[in-house]
């Protein structure tokens, strides 16, 4: 449940630079609508208001047997009481700890038995709920809904134990340098404004609310008049009406209270440094821009596209060998107001004034001289091909609804399009000048600091002295029983064309006629470990770089153009990937093969890039993230694994362009190639397209070994990572286990594996880490696979005077896995997730392509799922303990601490 999201902000080169932003809106209720139907962009609408104000939409998306189901609440961080920022986001997660008739229990074992893909999250203005389920769970989930509706329990008892975890939340978002940078910055560019503080919370406001705060909170502003409930799928529209008001209808309407005022005052000109476990320099410049009210608000959205395009003078930094990456994008997007940034990423060590001076110098000459206006007409393609893609994910789409309907006050998503549709050159222009220049900033320099090396531990500390079963028996309410208490196996509904070409190629089709677009995924069956010269480590990473400077037909500029000429985005390499438009589709095939088989490599370029990898390599030796990583592969693997295979600045600048060359001829092969194709296409039009732009392709010399061979389990130890930056912990058990992705094994595992997490309170470690005891917010498990090998893992964050005792709950419930039967309610909970995630992995095109995609490269069936479905079915508790005795030993992990030592 969280409170802020992760926006990435990536580099075409390959340089990602994780800045998360928080997603803070604000909005007023949309005017409300008798029930009708619309066809907006092509998608079948329904809206209606019930009579206590609850405004309600539902969008019919038949892309999967799969709905989702969005209740949005028109408060968040702009209505929290004065010195508890983060009151909107402790009620959101109260609203998991009990509402009427639906226990903490009860609540996690539906959402857990529906699939498990459920959460929440607090914005500005905005608190959802939402959960993703299979279209025949509808009853169930708008059930849950409208129990929190009706109230909430909101114990103090409850309180207590929830304000652990929320506190661990807090802690992870302290331990983020970018983070802590938009915390400063919202509290300067907006100070005086409710802005100016985001709705994740303090711990020193989190010690002192109560439960009667909370519920006073709730009782406010939690009204269906201040709600906006959005359900997307595969549905019929007039009986989920009909169901909707037979649930919601009689729940009472309650006034809200009067909203702040937003009243923004100037701000002054800043500089800001602040440290960071980074392995690269951030530079920003920081603009206060119009937010979504304003008219300006879409021309400031594509002269945001502008400046960010690989065709701009900013992002031609890059290539300039001036900076690592450069980006310019909107942010902190709120009703009144809204960030926009310019960024560059610097090598380590690197003074970033003259990279800043030269991005203001380029934003300024851009704001008085005008942009380009074939920039702004791509852009414009661009914002109006997407909206197109939005409707390939049900999720995603009512992403979209609520985005529009809940943060913006909109009425339709539409709305947004047909701003970007009016938007001229002199809009483009006249905000620029009226926005950028001679404006008030702040600057901010991202630097990172020395954090040691490695440190090994001996012993893991105190225990915890818990030995009662981590679960007990949850009995559901009566409308979820009936629903809930089944099991069964999902429908192979798979439909796929599945063909390999003359040349070697695999190619997969599946047709879905969503929306007029075409997706396309592929692989390169690739091991750089495997593959790369001895002494020549980095030569696939500069490979991967030289891939956007075009082709041997079109340059770096002419390339990017005719991209935007048919508004697709495209990425070559050993992953490569298309978005494209269906009128486009070959068009665009003929580009991605091109690049992917003719890449420019240009001498300039090879040198320029060779400097910059170098020199992100330099850094990222040197930073925590990769540090931690180093040590786990140094604690899990044998010496002389080819994974243990370091690159380093040295072997970097060793690499010749010759090297590169012959490098990705000898590994880049249509023999080693597939293929998915997915969208408005036929198998036969797929065909086509494809052998004709990469037809020609042929293989030549020996295949190369691309597999890594078997490694043997690994020996206890422990080791800590320093990292100033961090005030909690981040704590990894693993080990490698004898098995690999073929082993029968790995079901039962993967089974036991949902026994203890992915269920929320409904699993053991949730329960015991997070409900019971509060010591973390997230707790993961996860069994990585593959053809020779597997590791297995618990990921967790918290306190360092917790970590020793959340490793000893964790040890004591792998120990049960291996020596007593899981009961028969959890079993049932975990087969109901594995079985309902199935065709829940179906609710998105770009989930189905990644599922055929990896299917195809680890060798199984391309239907894997559903003939898993039938061993999870049949499996019984003796299955699962026996498979973790015979494989997993806690006797064996290893334990990569990275924070401070834990006490």
């Amino acid at each position: 449940m969280p409170g802020v999201e992760g926006i990435e902000v990536k580099n075409p080169r390959g340089f990602a630079v994780l800045l998360p932003l928080l997603l803070a809106v604000m909005t007023i209720p949309a005017i409300a609508q008798s029930a009708a139907s619309s066809a907006e962009s092509g998608t079948p609408v329904t809206r209606t208001t019930l009579p206590n104000g609850m405004r309600v939409v539902v969008i019919r998306n038949s892309l999967a047997p799969v709905v989702t189901i969005q209740a949005n609440y028109i408060v968040g961080g702009n209505e929290t009481p004065e010195g508890f920022p983060g009151m909107a986001h402790a009620q959101e997660h109260m609203a998991f700890r009990g509402c009427p008739g639906m226990d903490a229990d009860q609540t996690a074992a539906i959402y857990a038995l529906l699939g498990g893909q459920n959460n929440a999250d607090t914005q500005q203005n905005i608190t959802q709920y939402f959960a993703t389920v299979p279209t025949g769970d509808l009853d169930v989930a708008l059930q849950a809904q409208a129990a929190c509706m009706r109230n909430v329990d909101d114990s103090q008892a409850q309180w207590d134990q929830e304000r652990g975890a929320i506190e661990q939340e807090v802690q992870r978002d302290l331990s983020n340098p970018e983070y802590k940078f938009i915390d400063k910055l919202n509290g300067l560019i907006f100070a005086g404004t409710p802005y100016a503080h985001d709705p994740l919370g303090t711990k020193t406001s989190f010690d002192a609310t109560t439960g009667p705060m909370l519920k006073s909170f709730y009782d406010k502003w939690y009204s269906p008049s201040n709600a906006i409930l959005i359900v997307v799928g595969d549905v019929d529209p007039a009986a989920t009406v009909a169901k909707i008001k037979k649930m919601f209808g009689d729940i009472p309407r309650r006034e809200v209270p009067a909203r702040p005022a937003i009243r923004l005052q100037p701000f002054q000109s800043q500089t800001l440094t602040i440290d960071s476990n980074l392995p690269y320099v951030l530079g920003f410049i920081a603009y206060r821009l119009p937010g979504t009210d304003s008219p300006d608000y879409a021309a400031i959205n594509i002269l945001s596209d502008v400046l960010a395009s690989q065709r701009a003078d900013l992002y031609g930094m890059v290539p300039a060998g001036k900076a690592l990456a450069a980006e310019f994008g909107v942010a902190e997007t709120y009703r009144k107001a809204s960030v926009g940034f310019g960024l560059v990423a610097l090598p380590a060590g690197q003074d970033a004034t003259s990279a800043i001076a030269e991005m203001r110098q380029i934003i300024t000459k851009y704001a008085q001289n005008g942009v380009p206006a074939d920039l702004v007409d791509a852009a414009k393609r661009s914002e109006i091909a997407q909206a197109e893609f939005q409707r390939n994910s049900i999720p995603g789409l009512a992403d979209t609804w609520s985005a529009a309907l809940a943060a913006e006050g909109r009425n339709s998503p539409e709305d947004d399009i047909d701003a970007i549709r009016k938007v001229t050159l002199a809009d483009v222009n006249r905000v620029a000048k009226k926005y950028l220049l001679n404006a008030s900033t702040i600057t901010a320099t991202l630097k990172p600091v020395s954090s040691g090396g490695p440190v090994a531990q001996k012993g893991f500390g105190g225990s915890e002295k818990v030995t009662a079963t981590p679960t007990k028996p949850v009995k559901l309410p009566e409308w979820a029983a009936g629903a809930l208490d089944k099991l069964q196996i999902p429908v192979d509904n798979l439909k796929v064309s599945d063909t390999t070409l003359p040349n070697g190629i695999r190619l997969i089709v599946r047709t879905d006629k969503t929306s007029p677009t075409v997706t396309v995924v592929g692989s390169v069956k690739h091991n750089s470990d495997l593959q790369t010269p001895k002494g020549e480590e980095g030569l696939s990473s500069i490979l991967d770089e030289l891939y956007s400077y075009g082709t041997q037909s079109l340059d770096r500029i002419a390339f990017q153009k005719a991209l935007d000429d048919i508004a697709a985005n495209e990425s070559a390499g050993y992953q490569f990937s298309l978005s494209v438009l269906k009128e486009y589709f070959s068009r665009g095939v003929q580009l991605l093969a091109d690049n992917e088989l003719h890449p420019a490599l240009p001498q300039q370029a090879f040198l320029i890039t060779q400097r910059q990898t170098a020199q992100f390599v330099a850094g990222q030796l040197q930073s925590p993230g990769y540090k931690t990583s180093r040590a786990l592969d140094l604690a899990l693997l044998p010496a002389g694994d080819p994974v243990l295979r370091e690159t380093t600045p040295e072997t970097v600048s060793k690499a010749t362009l010759e090297a590169v060359r012959k490098y990705h001829d000898e590994t880049v092969r249509p023999d080693l190639t597939t293929i998915v194709v997915i969208g408005d296409v036929t198998p036969e039009e797929a065909k086509s397209v494809v052998e004709k732009w990469f037809g020609d392709w042929k293989a030549t010399g020996p295949k190369p070994e691309t597999t890594l061979p078997a490694v043997p389990v690994n020996k206890e130890s422990a080791v800590t990572v320093p990292d100033p930056e961090r005030v909690q912990d981040e704590v990894i058990l693993a080990e490698q286990l004898k098995i690999n992705r073929f082993d029968p094994d790995y079901y039962p595992l993967e089974l036991g594996n949902h026994v203890l997490g992915g269920g929320f309170y409904a699993t053991r470690l949730y329960h015991d880490l997070r409900e019971v005891t509060g010591y973390v917010y997230t707790v993961g498990v996860s069994l990585q696979a593959s053809k020779t090998r597997s590791s297995y893992s618990v990921m967790y964050g918290c306190d360092p005077k917790n970590v020793s005792k959340a490793r000893a709950l964790i040890v004591r419930d792998l120990n049960q896995m291996r020596t007593q039967d899981v009961s028969a309610d959890e079993l049932h909970l975990a087969k109901a997730l594995v079985l309902r995630q199935i065709p829940l992995s179906a609710s998105s095109e770009s989930a189905v392509a990644g599922g055929l995609l990896g299917h195809a490269i680890l060798g199984l069936p391309l239907n894997e799922q559903y003939l898993a479905a039938k061993k999870y079915f049949g499996m019984t508790a003796d299955d699962v303990k026996n498979a973790f005795a015979r494989q997993v030993s806690t006797d064996n992990l290893v334990q990569v601490v990275r924070g401070p030592a834990p006490q």
